[in-house]
C-alpha cells in the first residue's frame, strides 16, 4: 500500500525470539486451563434467577483460572509498559491476541478483555497518580471491570463532535446530564467505573468541545434504563446498557488529561482497541473454518462428504486464503503502530478495521451454511460469533468511517500527480504515438 506511511522494517513480521516461549505458554494455558473451564462456567450460569448476576461457583471458577494465569506470568499482555504489563510490542501481542480470540473466556482469563484493555491503557497514559491508584491498580489486578460510555441514541455518534451528553462545571464538581447506549460491560456487577465522553465546551473549537470524565457507576443519578439487545440477546450479565445521567455529580478532578482533550484521548484508546478487536477476530475466523471443515468431513449428502460437494472445497480454500491475507494485514498494521506510533499508523488501523470484520462475518456465515440448521442453533457458537462480528462492523467506528479514512489518504496523496494527468494530451503530444506502459499478455 504505497500511499500508506511505511518504514523499511515494517514488513518484517516475525515474532520476537524472546516472546516465542510466552506464546507457546499462552496456547498451552488456553488448552489445559481455559478450555476445560469454559463449558462448566456457562453450564453453572444457565438458568440463573437473576440474569444480571453470576450464579454460585461461576466467578470462583473464573477467578481460579485468573490466579493461575497470574502465577504463570500470563497477565496484561496488551500493555506496552513493562512495569504494568508484559512489555510486548503490538506485533508480538497480535500473535497472542489471535489465540485469545478462539475462546470466549481466554481474554478475561489473562486480563486482556475489552473494554478494560482500552480503559487501562488510557488511565496508564493520561491518568493522574490518584486516578491510577483508585481505578487503574484494581483493573490491572483483575479485581474490577469497567465500561466506556460514548455512543448516544439520539445523534450519529460515529462523528464524536455530535456527542451531546453535557458536563457543566459547578465549583469543584461536574454536573452531567444526557443519555448513552450500547455501553458494553455496564451490566456486569463487577463494573465499577466508566470513562464517559461528554461535551464540556459547546462553543469551543469543534475538536476541543469534548472531555472524558471518570464516573463511578454507583454515583447518584446514574440510571441504568436496561440492556440494548444484539440480534435479540441481552448478553447478560455483561450487557450493552442504555444509561441516563440525571444531574450526576463527580469531582472536577475526575476529568482525564484536561478539559477539552477528549478527542486527544480517543486517539490513545481507539487505535489499539480497534486493532485488538481485529486480532481477536482472526482467531474467530480460524475457529469458524475449523468447524466448517469438521462439519464438512462428517456429514454426507448426495453420496459425498459435504466438504467435497459442489463448490464447498473452493469455499474452504477461499476462507483459508482470506484468513492468511487478513493475518498478514493485521500483523503489518501492528508493526506500523510499533514503527510509526499510534497516530501516524491510524490509516493502517482503519484499513484492517474496515476489512477484517466484513471478511470474518463472511467466513462465519459460510460455516453456518455448512452446518445447516444446526449452525443457527444453540448447539454451536456460530450464531453468537456471527452476531459479535457483525456488531464489530459498527463498534469503534462503522465500516464507512474507516473506508473514508483510507480513501481520503489515497486521494490526498494522488492530488499532485492528478494535476498533470491528461492521457489524451499526453498521447497526442507524443511523436511516436506509442502507447506508454501497455502490455497485452504475460511479460
Amino acid at each position: 500500500m504505497a500511499a500508506l506511511e511505511s518504514t523499511v522494517d515494517m514488513f518484517d513480521l516475525r515474532m520476537s525470539e524472546g516472546v516465542r516461549p510466552l506464546y507457546e505458554k499462552v496456547k498451552a494455558f488456553i488448552r489445559d486451563e481455559v478450555e476445560p473451564m469454559t463449558e462448566e462456567f456457562f453450564r453453572l450460569g444457565h438458568g440463573r434467577a437473576d440474569p444480571w448476576s453470576y450464579a454460585p461457583g461461576q466467578l470462583e471458577l473464573l477467578d481460579g483460572v485468573k490466579n493461575k494465569a497470574k502465577e504463570n506470568g500470563l497477565w496484561n499482555f496488551f500493555l506496552p509498559d513493562a512495569e504494568t504489563g508484559e512489555g510486548l510490542s503490538n506485533l508480538d501481542y497480535a500473535y497472542i491476541a489471535i489465540e485469545l480470540g478462539k475462546n470466549p473466556l481466554a481474554s478475561e482469563s489473562m486480563n486482556c478483555a475489552a473494554p478494560d484493555t482500552g480503559n487501562m491503557e488510557v488511565l496508564e497514559r493520561v491518568g493522574t497518580e490518584a486516578q491510577k491508584r483508585e481505578w487503574l491498580d484494581p483493573l490491572l489486578r483483575g479485581e474490577i471491570r469497567s465500561a466506556y460510555a460514548m455512543t448516544e441514541p439520539d445523534v450519529a455518534s460515529s462523528d464524536a463532535k455530535n456527542v451531546r451528553c453535557e458536563a457543566v462545571r459547578d465549583g469543584d464538581e461536574w454536573v452531567i446530564n444526557g443519555e448513552k447506549y450500547y455501553i458494553s460491560g455496564a451490566g456486569d456487577p463487577r463494573c465499577k467505573i466508566m470513562i464517559t465522553m461528554v461535551q464540556t465546551s459547546p462553543d469551543g473549537p469543534p475538536h476541543q468541545r469534548q472531555s472524558q470524565i471518570l464516573v463511578p457507576i454507583d454515583t447518584p443519578g446514574v440510571e441504568i434504563l436496561g440492556p440494548m439487545h444484539v440480534f435479540g440477546k441481552d448478553d447478560a450479565p455483561h450487557g450493552h446498557m442504555h444509561i441516563a445521567f440525571n444531574d450526576v455529580r463527580v469531582p472536577y478532578e475526575n476529568v482525564l488529561l484536561g478539559e477539552g482533550r477528549g478527542f486527544e484521548i480517543s486517539q490513545v484508546r481507539l487505535g489499539p482497541g480497534r486493532i485488538h478487536h481485529c486480532m481477536r477476530s482472526i482467531g474467530q475466523a480460524e475457529k469458524a473454518l475449523e468447524m466448517m471443515v469438521s462439519r464438512g468431513l462428517t456429514r454426507d449428502a448426495f453420496g459425498k462428504p459435504l466438504a467435497k460437494l459442489g463448490g464447498n472445497t473452493e469455499m474452504i480454500a477461499k476462507a483459508r486464503i482470506e484468513i492468511e491475507s487478513m493475518r498478514r494485514m493485521v500483523l503489518t498494521a501492528a508493526k506500523a503502530m510499533d514503527e510509526l506510533g499510534n497516530a501516524e499508523a491510524r490509516v493502517w488501523v482503519s484499513a484492517v478495521k474496515a476489512m477484517v470484520p466484513i471478511r470474518v462475518c463472511e467466513i462465519i456465515d459460510q460455516a453456518i451454511q455448512m452446518h445447516g440448521a444446526t449452525g443457527v442453533s444453540q448447539w454451536t457458537p456460530l450464531a453468537d460469533m456471527y452476531a459479535s462480528q457483525r456488531t464489530l462492523r459498527l463498534a469503534d467506528g462503522p465500516d464507512e468511517v474507516h473506508w473514508m479514512v483510507v480513501g481520503r489518504k489515497e486521494v490526498g496523496d494522488g492530488e499532485e500527480k492528478a494535476a498533470t494527468y491528461n492521457p489524451k494530451e499526453t498521447y497526442l503530444a507524443s511523436e511516436s504515438k506509442v502507447k506508454d506502459g501497455v502490455f497485452s499478455g504475460p511479460a
